[in-house]
């Protein structure tokens, strides 16, 4: 079953005004963030960030929409794609509505990376449970499905059997 698509609201003028005004400090952004000031004026630089507005003494000032925008790579980030990618989706957003098909097809293919990834963290999360009940006094059993033997233990305990089949000292 599929989600319901998220209905966006269009904001109204005076709020699209707000959401865009130049408020916030390189200091601030770094603090909410998490980012450093070096990396939020590489961003701009690579052009990963549109222009970043200014103050009068020619101060960088970022708005909600860039805070926003950094919440966003800060999530593609947290799926591994570069940061080429990156900065190759924030031109096809720059280029217009025409580059649809080409974001929906990097958007699938970082998700289907994703999900490969959470099946081996899945996998991973398998044996460290394994170990830990192991570790914790728990009953010493047959190593979980697909753990490739790597965490078999033999019965006096201290020796495993390696994926080569060759025994390997204690854990």
């Amino acid at each position: 079953m599929s989600a319901a698509p998220v209905q966006q609201r269009n904001p109204a003028p005076q709020d699209t005004v707000e959401h865009e005004r130049p408020r916030y400090s390189i200091g601030e952004v770094s603090d909410r963030c998490g980012l450093t000031r070096d990396t939020l004026r590489w961003y701009e630089r690579i052009g990963l960030m549109d222009y970043v507005g200014r103050d009068h003494s020619g101060q960088r000032r970022f708005s909600d929409r860039d805070l926003g925008w950094l919440a966003f790579i800060g999530k593609l980030r947290r799926t591994g794609m570069s940061v080429a990618d990156m900065v190759k989706y924030a031109e096809l957003v720059r280029a217009g509505e025409h580059t649809y098909p080409e974001r929906l097809e990097m958007f699938r293919r970082t998700r289907a990376e994703v999900l490969t990834q959470i099946e081996e963290l899945q996998s991973t999360l398998v044996v460290l449970d394994y170990k830990i009940e192991l570790y914790g006094g728990g009953q010493t059993c047959d190593p979980p499905a697909g753990s490739n033997d790597a965490a078999r233990v033999e019965s006096n305990g201290t020796a495993r059997v390696g994926s080569n089949g060759t025994a390997r000292q204690g854990d």
